[in-house]
């Protein structure tokens, strides 16, 4: 068996952790939605990190410019690149994926003052820890942009690919997409935004980036057993840090969901 298959092969138990979790039956009301997106889009911002990061390391992104040694690689990360930083929406406007996600919160009324907040103060002190104590981010989505962080601070591409690959977007879109056509159906609220955001995520994910961010692992770590030893324990680590901020979530909406007493 390849290593790659290896590695697909010892997260396969975290990942259905993933599909089966309690937090997906929970988001039956309006306003658990309001309270995932407002979680989960410290996720989707700091998604545009980790994929900045591998561009930087893959391609050269400095001047004087300076040929690439693997071009398919090169060529991968910007295709990616064009396609969540500069992608078009449902009316052919040009925006980012975080933008399109911010859209969709705003059509359904879920706040996007903590995450305004939070760049704001990012953008002030270009302190990813001053920017969470300053805008009071929650510690479960705090948790989350840590570990990416933490990832990207290593400046070891293979491990950052692994985040990218076994720990991201791909999880999310097969898994809400009904859910959320049943809400905008029950509830009666549009949320035409999110749909055409999370079918997007479908189709790139599905037909172009998923088979290519394997390719890019199989790469990166090539025939160093120890490059793969670590591309493993990076993925367990990111799938694991995604539970946990789905544990997080969940229990802020099962919290809110319980009857008051007197």
């Amino acid at each position: 068996m390849s290593p790659l298959n290896n590695l697909i092969n010892e997260v396969e138990a975290i990942k259905a952790q993933l599909k089966d979790h309690a937090l997906y039956a929970n988001l039956d009301q309006i306003n658990d939605l309001h309270t995932f997106m407002e979680e989960h889009i410290f996720a989707v911002w700091d998604f545009m990190s980790l994929l900045k990061a591998l561009q930087n390391h893959i391609t050269c992104t400095s001047v004087p410019w300076r040929p690439n040694n693997s071009p398919t690689l090169a060529r991968f990360i910007n295709e990616i690149v064009l396609g969540e930083e500069t992608d078009e929406n449902e009316l052919g406007e040009v925006k980012s994926h975080f933008e399109m996600y911010l859209d969709a919160m705003e059509q359904i009324n879920a706040s996007t003052k903590g995450i305004h907040a939070f760049l704001d103060q990012l953008q002030e002190s270009n302190s990813l820890e001053n920017a969470i104590s300053n805008a009071h981010v929650s510690d479960v989505a705090a948790e989350f942009m840590r570990f990416t962080f933490s990832v990207i601070e290593t400046g070891k591409p293979h491990l950052i690919a692994s985040a990218f690959t076994f720990g991201r977007e791909d999880l999310i879109p097969d898994m809400f997409i009904g859910m959320v056509k049943h809400l905008s159906s029950s509830a009666k609220v549009d949320c035409s935004k999110l749909i055409y955001y999370l079918e997007r995520h479908i189709e790139l994910d599905g037909d172009e980036h998923g088979p290519l961010s394997l390719q890019l692992v199989q790469e990166l770590c090539g025939d160093d057993e120890i490059k793969w030893q670590e591309a493993t324990e990076t993925a367990k680590q990111a799938m694991q840090t995604r539970i946990n901020l789905w544990n997080g979530i969940n229990k802020m909406i099962t919290t809110s969901k319980k009857p008051c007493t007197s």
